[in-house]
């Protein structure tokens, strides 16, 4: 599966002194080359991130699948991407467009079975904070589905999705001030 050219996994795995940009870059690169599990721990470490930007974009029932086709996506376009460092940013791109995509394609759904077990879904006041989450501005929306629902650190945000520092420090901590209005103050950090 993997090629003669592209790092071991051994080599990519456990390494304090890999700095995480530099991990993923490598990740990538093997992946490129055809290294599945690559692309697998790839998969890993950005699920919850495509997870969080498309709970803040479309219904809650249609999200799980929807990961599923941003990474079938980034998995095929994988030769397209420029620099391998930018892949974050990319994938956040890719889940974006799958979500505006996903509103103009509704026609072309199946019906599964009715004995088919689904995800449970949230409770009326975790219904309640996401429809108040998914009114606010897209960047305040983004960064904090991704710190409550999904539990990334704000360096994790900025890591993943390429915004600095600064701008996901101010967009939580704006984001959190116009969710507490929304719900009336009763939001806690």
């Amino acid at each position: 599966m993997g090629s003669e050219h592209a790092p071991a996994m051994d080599d990519l795995a456990g390494h304090a002194s890999t700095p995480p940009a530099t991990l993923e870059s490598q990740l990538v690169e093997a992946a490129r080359a055809g290294d599945r599990m690559a692309f697998g721990r790839l998969y890993d470490r950005f699920a919850p991130m495509i997870h969080g930007l498309l709970l803040a974009r479309v219904p809650y029932a249609e999200v799980d699948d929807l990961v599923h086709d941003v990474f079938l996506q980034a998995i095929r376009r994988l030769g397209s991407l420029r620099r391998a460092e930018s892949f974050g940013a990319w994938l956040a791109a890719i889940a974006r467009n799958r979500a505006r995509d996903h509103f103009r394609r509704r026609a072309d759904t199946v019906d599964l079975p009715d004995d088919l077990v689904a995800a449970p879904e949230p409770d009326g006041q975790a219904l309640e904070v996401l429809g108040a989450i998914k009114q606010l501005p897209e960047a305040y929306r983004d960064t904090l589905i991704l710190r409550l629902v999904e539990g990334l650190t704000g360096p994790e945000i900025a890591e993943r999705t390429g915004l600095t520092h600064g701008s996901v420090r101010v967009n939580l901590h704006r984001g959190m001030q116009m969710l507490r209005d929304a719900l009336g103050g009763s939001a806690k950090p």
